[in-house]
């Protein structure tokens, strides 16, 4: 639990309407709860839920190989072209991570790191929801996430934003990994006279208390802009404000899906065409939504590996 003084500078750092609106939910979120148009109950927030998927799974017999297959990480490399991309990012390599869901690794994250060890990066960015639960205690989350941190080693370090899963109150903890989290912010990656920005909202598919234009507020209008968003939510809003790249989360791409990687549930209010991989938004916005690199509920994975993914950006055509 923060102490009065580091919870007062949180708020003066994101404004109050902010502060208060995601405190009531974190509450509400936290909570079963009634309210005037009944009873309401977050799911994942039900400890009968992983037991009995669990249960399910072990008698049907491929529990272990779930199981196994959540730590079976797959890097994803992909090239996205940025019209009139300065000339020093051409060829800037962003590691993408998200859904971590730390506490639910099963090996606390030894794989994941020999997985990042082997790669080469110029930025590491996370797209929220460092921790399993979405309640009750979160600092083995912040001391797995201290742990993962001595494994990223790149030259411009860590940039994240938090998810539906992420308190405030985590900010600190974060931030002393010396990762820097951007709360409807925005931070320039300079390279000899050329610069991108990096802009990040907060947890844009429950707390909705992302803001794109505070974000931008600092950002020169005919800037290079990476958008960090936990979901594909706000994919159009972005479009109109000249996203040229956008990054998220939050789907998992499914987790438990049918052969072929087909979702049986869609977590995200959008598109399944935008809940999974690379695509692109009225063939302006490039953007990207990983099927996480942990799990939520229970550590397993079916048809749905857990990613790292690493973008290139690389000098594209301009837009028509």
């Amino acid at each position: 639990m923060l102490d009065t003084e580091s919870l007062l500078l949180i708020e003066k750092r994101i404004g109050t309407a902010h502060f208060k609106k995601r405190l009531q939910l974190q509450a509400e979120h936290s909570a079963i709860r009634f309210s005037p148009s009944g009873f309401h109950i977050y799911w994942e927030n039900l400890d009968l839920m992983g037991p009995l998927l669990r249960g399910i799974l072990k008698m049907s017999g491929v529990l272990d190989r779930g199981m196994r297959n959540s730590l079976n990480y797959r890097v994803e490399t992909l090239t996205t072209p940025i019209p009139h991309l300065p000339s020093a990012f051409h060829g800037f390599r962003i590691l993408h991570l998200s859904d971590l869901h730390l506490e639910g690794i099963l090996d606390r994250g030894k794989r994941l790191r020999e997985v990042i060890h082997s790669l080469t990066f110029d930025l590491c960015v996370i797209t929220g929801d460092f921790r399993l639960l979405t309640y009750g205690d979160y600092e083995e989350a912040v001391a797995r996430m201290t742990e993962l941190a001595t494994a990223i080693q790149c030259p411009e370090g860590i940039i994240g934003i938090l998810g539906n899963h992420d308190f405030l109150e985590m900010i600190p903890g974060l931030e002393k990994t010396g990762m820097r989290l951007l709360l409807n912010e925005s931070i320039p990656i300079h390279r000899g006279e050329d610069t991108i920005w990096i802009v990040g909202v907060d947890d844009t598919h429950w707390y909705e208390v992302n803001d794109l234009p505070k974000a931008l507020q600092q950002v020169p209008r005919e800037a290079k802009k990476i958008l960090l968003a936990h979901s594909p939510e706000i994919i159009q809003e972005a479009s109109e404000a000249g996203i040229d790249f956008y990054l998220c989360g939050h789907s998992h791409g499914g987790q438990i899906c049918l052969p072929g990687g087909i979702p049986i549930l869609n977590n995200s209010l959008c598109s399944r065409s935008f809940i999974a991989g690379a695509w692109s938004y009225q063939n302006t916005l490039p953007g990207y939504t990983s099927r996480g690199t942990g799990a939520s509920l229970l550590p397993v994975r079916f048809s749905c590996p857990p990613e790292v993914a690493l973008h290139q950006l690389v000098l594209g055509l301009a837009k028509q």
